[in-house]
Parts: C-alpha cells; sequence; structure tokens
C-alpha cells in the first residue's frame, strides 16, 4: 500500500526555518516525480516545488525560488523541502503527492499527481 507521510510542520516566526519530510512506503520514491504542495485557508492548492522521475526536472513557483530547497534521500525514501526566510504568507498546510507512472516530468498540476500525504501545517507568525 502506497503511504505519504509529512511531517514537521510548526509555528514559526517571520524570517525563520523549517524542514519538512514526506517519507514514502509501498513503493520507491526514486523513479516517481514527487512534489511538495501547499494550500492555505480559502485559497486553492498551488505548487511549491518538484522533482521529476529519475532527476528528470525541477521546478520552484516564483515566490519560493531562493529560499526553498527540495532535495530527496534515497535510502531513506524520504524528500525534504527546506523553508527558509519564511513569511507570514507561507502559512498553509503542506502536502507531498506523487505520480504512480515512472519517469514522468514533474510539474505544478495538482492532478497530475496520484498520491498524497495527510498535509502538514505551517504556521508562520510573530
Amino acid at each position: 500500500q502506497v503511504q505519504l507521510v509529512e511531517s514537521g510542520g510548526g509555528l514559526v516566526q517571520p524570517g525563520g526555518s523549517l524542514r519538512l519530510s514526506c517519507a514514502a512506503s509501498g513503493f520507491t520514491l526514486y523513479p516517481y516525480g514527487i512534489g511538495w504542495f501547499r494550500q492555505a485557508p480559502g485559497k486553492e492548492r498551488g505548487g511549491v516545488s518538484c522533482l521529476g522521475g529519475h532527476d528528470s526536472n525541477t521546478y520552484y513557483a516564483d515566490s519560493v525560488k531562493g529560499r526553498f530547497t527540495m532535495s530527496t534521500d534515497n535510502a531513506k525514501n524520504t524528500v525534504y523541502l527546506q523553508m527558509s526566510d519564511l513569511q507570514p504568507e507561507d502559512t498553509a498546510v503542506y502536502y507531498c503527492a506523487a505520480h504512480r507512472t515512472k519517469d514522468l516530468d514533474c510539474s505544478d498540476y495538482v492532478q497530475s499527481y496520484d498520491y498524497w500525504g495527510q498535509g502538514t501545517q505551517v504556521t508562520v507568525s510573530s
């Protein structure tokens, strides 16, 4: 059974940092595209960052470029989102998602992802 479990969210002051983790089970991450998305109250879920299957491509939303970095630990079958210089507008529930088909380029298109985690809350506030 495929499962994605996010962790690492919390409350942080503006300018602070957090690292989110997404641990996968039931399949091996590396051949599959993985994405991070976020959804703030009253807003649609949007793409933050993604990594294509076998590292075919990467994507960062303009709003997070230079502040967020996505990485993977294949030995742990885990993907990370390192977030720095966090701002109140980064407050949202963050989700990781994965493709079901190998070797696809990733994108910020929500409907292209087949598996989703339960989400982790990130709150940026003083």
